[in-house]
């Protein structure tokens, strides 16, 4: 499990600063160079999809590292970032 949770870290997708909620909006927007508000919307229009709009925010918010790296179903596991 530690080589999945450290090849997640390496793709360098992080919550951004800008969050709100989960941080999820926020670096899409980062990694895309679109405005933080438009990805927000375009969010918000995904959960109208059946499961999958929340469905997916919530594996992406699971497996989404924090601005340190640590990851919340690392976390769950017992994992542990080491500094």
């Amino acid at each position: 499990m530690r080589k999945l949770f450290d090849s997640i870290r390496n793709t360098g997708f992080r919550r951004g600063p800008e969050r709100i909620l989960g941080g999820i909006a926020g670096s899409l927007a980062e990694m895309t160079g679109l405005n933080v508000w438009l990805v927000r919307l375009l969010v918000l229009a995904s959960f109208l999809l059946p499961v999958l709009g929340l469905g997916a925010y919530l594996i992406a918010w699971a497996l989404t590292p924090w601005q340190d790296g640590s990851i919340p179903v690392e976390q769950v596991f017992g994992g542990r970032l080491e500094r």
